[in-house]
């Protein structure tokens, strides 16, 4: 991976676990995979970050049956940026951040859905390793034919059902996660897509021009 894809990866999955953080600070529900996160940090033990690591673990495994190839173990470090992430921001925010009112803490769900989304965009546009949570995304897109909007809903509906059975933090917070977290990410890809692929040809370019001098 180039210097400049590498930033873009970490970058994204720093920003991704912002949103994902500001989410569970807005205490109004949180996605299902991530309520299930929380969930099991409540009822089993561990951090958040950790949970992550783990079923991120299980998922790989998952994801090589079902799409009937080799384990993607570089998926585990996608998992592990993203443990320590979740981790450093909840810690950070946890004082910083408390809204108290209903509609500090809708504003809190909806800026935390949208930095996912663009983080989620970014990290992606590496092409390395993504989530096991998001590599089954496209696994199911490509056994269904279907868009990335009905594989994300398909697969917070299934977490969902899981969120529920650990007592995660599911509320309408969840709800507008389910609804608009597939449109968002699906706003975002293609915006950022073009935005980096025009930011790295330019900088390409300028950089022939300085080598030629």
């Amino acid at each position: 991976m180039g210097k400049t894809k590498f930033i873009h990866y970490v970058t994204g999955i720093m920003i991704l676990t912002l949103g994902c953080s500001l989410t569970i600070q807005s205490d109004l529900g949180t996605s299902p995979f991530d309520a299930l996160l929380v969930g099991l940090s409540i009822q089993v033990g561990l951090t958040v970050g950790s949970w992550e690591f783990i079923i991120a673990a299980i998922m790989i495994l998952f994801n090589a049956l079902l799409n009937r190839k080799r384990p993607e173990v570089l998926g585990l470090i996608t998992a592990f940026i993203t443990g320590i992430g979740i981790d450093l921001w909840l810690y950070l925010l946890q004082t910083l951040i408390q809204p108290e009112h209903m509609l500090t803490k809708l504003i809190c769900v909806l800026v935390g859905l949208t930095v996912i989304g663009l983080g989620t965009a970014i990290y992606l546009h590496a092409n390395f390793a993504p989530i096991p949570v998001d590599r089954l995304m496209f696994i199911i897109q490509d056994l269904t034919g279907m868009n990335i909007l009905f594989s994300k809903t398909f697969i917070y509906l299934f977490f969902l059902g899981m969120a529920l059975a650990f007592n995660g933090p599911i509320g309408i917070g969840t709800l507008l996660t389910v609804c608009l977290g597939g449109p968002v990410l699906n706003y975002f890809t293609p915006l950022i897509r073009n935005r980096l692929s025009s930011f790295s040809s330019t900088a390409n370019s300028d950089k022939g021009k300085n080598h030629s001098l």
